[in-house]
Parts: structure tokens; C-alpha cells; sequence
């Protein structure tokens, strides 16, 4: 078994995009758009093409630049959508690759998803026992074995019927040979925003792939609404009602790129608010305050704007090191966080240090780097996370530990602080978290991860006891 020196870190698992575009070339768009979308998933990266009568389709295992390092595809064409991926456990195969491309009675059709479907293993189980045969272990396949055996006459009542069997967290893109198909869940757990670029359209999960593709954003796609496009431009369908909004607090704390506006909420703005608030909950006194790289940088300048302690480097991020695995251990578990970060010495040594991070998942890479800071010289580590404890694992689209793997679940806050050896720890709270998310009402947010409270079908272990151990106060 490989050990992965990120697993202290929840994973987002893909980012989407899609484009019709006649005037451009719409697999290089595609590509950079992906390029600006890798930060949702590294494993594995895809494109999907069509001239309007047949598709290609190129995937491949690693980033963006190692899958299509020899080219992209060549065939002439006017609609793309592409892929990024971070797989779920033992699933990282190259069959499991996205988009998805598949031939059935209503014509050739390919699909891209970024979310999680909680009930995908009840459907593809009652699939098998028709018949139907599943090449992969991904839940987007399920959706399109459900799509294929629609009656229904077009290709986006065929889409609406399928969803109407899903639960959980979808965002799609969906190409034909005539159209491009973007699809939000009634939830709206994953983003997804539309853009115009020239006389075409762009779909992706943020709009910082629509800022390096050049197209303007035109707004965000609704929950539980669909976009058909095609020449004659864009049509809005309603497929389901929104009985509970719920987008992933997560978007904010740290899975989107700081310059992304979702749902109307600069997140950049929302990670800086997170900091001064923390600030004026913790009231820390130090020398200086540092950030773990690079999730934990805005939030930082917003602790120093707010406290008026000076923001240092004390920490170093090696970024050329991609997907490193290594053995299991505990020698080479402490040099892999050393190959990552590595503390400043003549930044930190005799000073008292403020660290903000965006969270704390197990606990044991916070664990290292407060070591780490201290054996360079820091006479005091407080830890500030911006975010309150995660208690509980998320079902729609994040890679996340069992419940049992999380320290919040089982450990007070004190016995947290005891356990990484920080001289201070403080959580944001949930209504400071709240507040900082300025431009968003917090019922519209899932909080499940912090508080229990599940929006939509849960399987395993989404149960609300034993959850003692959350909210209580920080020790200062």
C-alpha cells in the first residue's frame, strides 16, 4: 500500500469543462481550460471531441500536460468538454478515465462529471440484474447506462429522465453531435457557471477557466437546471425543484481557486474574511503569522490585516514535486511532508508563530509541521484552522477518510492540540465561518462535514450520533 503525503488534505474530485464553439479551436480551449481547473483533480485528464457527425475521445493517467504531452485530438470540430479527476479509493485506473464516450441507439453520446452519486451502487446493482453491462466503476457510468435506455424521444428528455433515478452530487457536461449539455444538481453541491466566448459558450466548475480561455462569464447554472446548447444558442430547462440549496461550504474554505467567483462569492474575498475573523476570535498574541502553502495563504493576510501581525514566509512549498507517493514508513512519512514544505529558518527561529491553515482532517501532517517549525528555532506555534472541526465524512464528491480516520470525531479540541503539539489551536466557528461567506445565506450551504446535517440521501455511515465532540470551545 502507497502512502500519499497530501492524505491529511481532503480531495475534490474533478473539475469540468465544456465548449461550443464554431470559431475556435475548441480542444486547445478545452485544454487550457482544464490547465486552469487542475487543482480539482490530478489523477487522471480527458477530452472528448465531435465534428458534428463522429467523436474522439483522448484520456490518459496524470496531469493535464502529461496526457496530452504528444498532442490533443486532431479531429476538426466545434464542440469539446473536458476532465479532471481525483478517483475514490482503488479506483485510480485508467478505464475509469473521463469524459466517457459511448454509441446507442439515439447516436454517440460523451459525459463528464464532477460530484458523487449516493445512490449509484442500489441503481447499477438493479442495472446488472437487466443485463446491463458496466466497463468501469465510476457512478457517471450509471448515468449513462440510465440515459441510453430512455424511451424518451430527445436527447435532453432522455437526460431529464435519468436524473430523475439519481440522488446525491452532480454537475455534467454532456456532449452529442449537435449539442452541448450542461446539468447542475437540485442542490447545487458542485459549481458550474456558463460563459460566452465570441459567437460561442463555455460551461465549466469555475469561472477562473473561463478567465484563461478569454470568455466572459454570463452567470452560474441554477440547481436543478439544465443548459442546451447549440447553433441556435441557449436554452434553459427546469428539471427538478430546489427544495434545499446546499453548495459545498468546502468551495470556499479551500477547494476552489482563490480567484473564483462562486454562486456570486469571490473566494478569494470569503478565504481573506476567514482570517480576520479568526483573528478577532483567537486573539493570539505573536511575533509573526505564516500560512501552510497555499490553501492557507489568504486566510493568513486576513489574520495579519486584522491582528496587525506582520505576514512572513515561514514555510516554503516545493511545487515541482506533482503526485508523490511514497513507502509507508514512518521514516520516509516524515521526509515526504519535508520534501513538500520546509520551515524558513531564519524567518521563524526565536519567534512566537501564528499558522493558519484551511483545516484538519487527521491530524498528523499538522503534527509534522508544528515539529518542523520548532526544531528550526519558533519559541511558540498557534495553529489557526479556518474552518470549525470536520466530525463527519461528505458523500457528494469529496474524497474524504471514514469517520473513524477523522481526529475530530473522536478528540476534543484540547486533546487536538496535545496530539499535533501546537502551544494554541482555534477552529473558526460555524458562525464565523458563516459570516466570512459574506454574499451567501448560510442555509443555502452544506455544512454536513461540520454539524451532521445531511441534505440529501446519505449511505453507511451518515448517521448524527456521538457528535459531543463538536463546537466545543477552543482553548486559548
Amino acid at each position: 500500500m502507497l502512502y500519499d503525503i497530501h492524505s491529511d488534505k481532503w480531495r475534490e474530485e474533478c473539475g469540468i469543462f465544456g465548449i461550443f464553439a464554431r470559431q475556435e479551436n475548441v480542444a486547445l480551449s478545452t485544454y487550457w481550460g482544464l490547465y486552469a481547473l487542475q487543482h480539482r483533480g490530478q489523477e487522471s485528464a480527458g477530452i472528448a471531441v465531435t465534428d458534428g457527425n463522429v467523436m474522439d475521445v483522448q484520456r490518459g493517467m496524470g496531469l493535464v500536460n502529461e496526457v496530452f504531452r504528444q498532442g490533443l485530438p486532431e479531429l476538426p470540430s466545434h464542440i469539446a468538454i473536458g476532465h479532471v479527476r481525483y478517483s475514490t479509493t482503488g479506483s485510480s485506473l485508467l478505464r475509469n478515465t473521463q469524459p466517457m464516450l459511448v454509441n446507442f441507439s439515439g447516436g454517440q453520446l460523451s459525459l463528464a462529471h464532477n460530484g458523487n452519486l449516493t445512490n449509484a451502487h442500489e441503481i447499477r446493482a438493479e442495472l446488472e440484474q437487466k443485463g446491463c453491462v458496466f466497463q468501469t466503476s465510476i457512478d457517471s457510468e450509471v448515468i449513462v447506462n440510465i440515459i441510453a435506455r430512455s424511451s424518451r424521444p430527445t436527447i435532453e428528455e432522455k437526460v431529464i429522465d435519468s436524473l430523475q433515478d439519481v440522488e446525491g452530487a452532480y454537475s455534467l457536461v454532456i456532449m452529442t453531435e449537435q449539442k452541448l449539455i450542461g446539468v447542475r444538481d437540485p442542490h447545487g453541491f458542485r459549481p458550474l457557471c456558463l460563459g460566452r466566448l465570441g459567437d460561442g459558450w463555455v460551461l465549466a466548475s469555475e469561472t477562473c477557466a473561463l478567465d484563461t480561455v478569454g470568455a466572459e462569464f454570463v452567470r452560474d447554472i441554477e440547481p436543478g437546471e439544465m443548459v442546451i446548447i447549440d447553433d441556435s444558442g441557449v436554452v434553459s430547462r427546469r428539471f427538478a425543484e430546489t427544495d434545499r440549496r446546499a453548495g459545498c461550504v468546502f468551495e470556499y474554505i479551500y477547494f476552489a481557486r482563490p480567484d473564483s467567483v462562486i454562486d456570486g462569492q469571490s473566494v478569494y474575498q470569503a478565504r481573506f474574511n476567514m482570517g480576520r475573523t479568526l483573528a478577532r476570535e483567537s486573539k493570539f498574541k505573536a511575533d509573526i503569522v505564516i500560512s501552510v502553502p497555499d490553501s492557507g495563504t489568504t486566510a493568513a493576510l486576513g489574520y495579519s490585516h486584522e491582528s496587525g501581525i506582520p505576514f512572513a514566509e515561514g514555510l516554503m512549498k516545493n511545487r515541482y514535486i506533482g503526485r508523490t507517493f511514497i513507502q509507508p514508513d514512518q521514516k520516509k512519512r516524515d521526509m515526504g511532508v519535508r520534501i513538500k514544505l520546509n520551515a524558513v529558518t531564519s524567518v521563524v527561529k526565536g519567534k512566537s508563530v501564528i499558522m493558519v491553515d484551511d483545516s484538519i482532517v487527521r491530524g498528523t501532517t499538522s503534527g509534522k509541521i508544528v515539529r518542523m517549525l520548532k526544531d528550526a528555532g519558533a519559541t511558540a506555534v498557534h495553529m489557526c484552522v479556518s474552518s470549525p472541526p470536520i466530525g463527519f465524512p461528505c458523500y457528494y464528491g469529496i474524497d474524504t477518510s471514514a469517520r473513524k480516520e477523522l481526529i475530530a470525531a473522536s478528540k476534543q479540541v484540547e486533546e487536538i492540540r496535545q496530539f499535533i503539539g501546537a502551544d494554541s489551536l482555534h477552529y473558526l466557528s460555524l458562525k464565523g465561518l458563516h459570516a466570512s461567506i459574506d454574499h451567501i445565506h448560510e442555509k443555502t450551504l452544506c455544512n454536513a462535514c461540520f454539524n451532521c446535517d445531511y441534505p440529501a440521501h446519505t449511505p453507511g455511515e451518515g448517521d448524527c450520533s456521538n457528535n459531543k465532540f463538536l463546537f466545543e470551545p477552543s482553548k486559548e
